[in-house]
């Protein structure tokens, strides 16, 4: 039996109302944690752009993404409140203050970066201009995010398995 909704039915309200995010604090899988602390992809752009970008206020960051006030302070105040990102004093002395990664949001940097990189690889054209993520001291562009072992012998999905651990 398929179910058909129209939009403004109460089986379709209700089929939303029960949509509602599932709290994933304590799922045994670390991704499912992980994304329960992020929140969303805007939390993930936020992240980008207080990283990679250098915004660190928020109209630098509202401008930068060009996202509404009110969705970009809930997704902020989510990433403090997770410990993500700080609150800092304004770096120019004035009464305001700036957002700053907290090193468990510096510690996302390399799947920022692979996130970065498969959506450079998969979606865009090769004809397409966008940008490019380099060193600041020499611009060198920086090499493909990998998997390796601790051996530092690079892995391959092929040479992966989720097991058990003891605490």
């Amino acid at each position: 039996m398929q179910l058909v909704f129209k939009r403004n039915s109460l089986v379709f309200y209700n089929y939303l109302i029960k949509m509602k995010k599932k709290c994933l604090s304590d799922s045994h899988c670390p991704i499912a944690r992980a994304y329960d602390a992020i929140g969303d992809w805007w939390s993930l752009l936020i992240l980008s752009t207080i990283l990679l970008a250098g915004a660190r206020r928020f109209g630098e960051i509202q401008q930068t993404l060009g996202m509404a006030r009110n969705i970009l302070s809930s997704r902020l105040s989510k990433l403090v409140k997770n410990g993500i990102l700080i609150k800092v004093p304004a770096s120019d002395g004035t009464n305001y203050f700036e957002y700053a990664a907290t090193e468990m949001g510096e510690d996302l940097l390399p799947a920022l970066v692979a996130l970065r990189q498969w959506g450079e690889r998969y979606f865009f054209d090769s004809n397409q201009c966008r940008s490019a993520l380099v060193s600041r001291e020499k611009g060198e562009l920086i090499r493909p995010v990998t998997v390796c072992s601790k051996a530092g012998r690079e892995l391959r999905v092929s040479d992966l398995k989720v097991i058990e651990r003891d605490s």
